[in-house]
């Protein structure tokens, strides 16, 4: 690969798991990654081991000398002052990996004369070896002005990634939706697991049961979409459930009920859109979640 490839000299400042991940990604597809800086010593030995022809290097600057392709892995609050402390040099490319932050965070780059973008894989990086083995077939949301964009979209290709190219100013919203489907979803098999606790089963047996469910939600969605894919009693319109789950929920888990009324009430929009109830039902449904617990009768 000749010199002049701006992937052919890829630095990273910032070695955390992100970092890992992209960085073992990019050597892989032939892109070899020259330098890497970081506070963290910890981090520094887990990115050579995984990108050993990298070199280690003192300061973002000694990055940014090296490399033509700069990537900035480091907290979204200090993305622009790491930034602002670089002398870069016109043409380099300077890239963060940030979903929520604006890639103007990156401005003191662009008055020097570098091009600016961002690269954020819709992925979780909580362990690297499984976020690489996610990369395949991962959505990575590109930010940047046409010539750099297109360049970004090739290295994703080259990753095995499927580039989509984000507007200006959305970052924080775009961020916030894959939540959803992210950390939230953790938290949603939490509550879960907390509820097998009540009779007697451990947080690995909830898992090792549920995770199949949710392997078969994620395939039902895939293959027919959001409202096609859901069962339950709320797209069955079957009252007489719903009511033993909140009587049950509201005797064992006061917070666990209110939550549960508060999904299954945007369950009810699904249900009509799929067609399995009707208005009258999706009110009757809507009527009796949202009547207070333990009601006197």
């Amino acid at each position: 690969m000749g010199t002049d490839n701006p992937f052919s000299r890829i630095g990273f400042v910032g070695a955390g798991k992100v970092a890992q991940t992209l960085a073992e990604a990019f050597t892989q597809a032939g892109h070899p990654v020259v330098a890497v800086c970081s506070r963290s010593e910890a981090n520094l030995a887990q990115f050579h081991g995984r990108c050993p022809d990298s070199r280690i290097v003192s300061s973002p600057q000694e990055v940014a000398d090296q490399a033509s392709i700069v990537f900035l892995t480091v907290p979204d609050d200090v993305i622009g002052k790491v930034c602002e402390e670089v002398s870069w040099r016109p043409g380099t490319a300077v890239v963060h990996c940030s979903g929520a932050t604006e890639v103007s965070a990156l401005s003191s780059a662009q008055e020097l004369g570098a091009s600016i973008g961002g690269f954020h894989p819709l992925q979780m990086f909580a362990d690297p070896e499984v976020a690489l083995s996610g990369l395949p077939g991962c959505t990575v949301g590109i930010e940047a002005e046409e010539a750099l964009r297109r360049k970004l979209e090739a290295l994703a290709r080259s990753i095995g990634c499927v580039p989509m190219t984000l507007p200006a100013g959305i970052r924080p919203l775009y961020h916030a939706s894959a939540y959803y489907v992210g950390p939230f979803l953790i938290a949603l098999l939490k509550e879960g697991a907390k509820l097998w606790a009540h009779f007697g089963a451990s947080e690995r047996q909830a898992m090792d049961a549920l995770m199949p469910l949710l392997r078969g939600t994620t395939a039902a969605v895939q293959h027919a979409g959001l409202a096609n894919g859901m069962g339950g009693c709320v797209a069955r319109g079957d009252r007489g459930t719903i009511q033993k789950h909140l009587a049950s929920l509201d005797e064992t888990d006061s917070a666990a009920a209110d939550l549960y009324r508060q999904l299954a009430l945007r369950n009810i929009s699904l249900a009509l859109e799929r067609g399995t109830i009707n208005a009258l039902q999706g009110q009757q449904i809507e009527e009796l979640l949202k009547r207070a617990r333990n009601p006197v009768l």
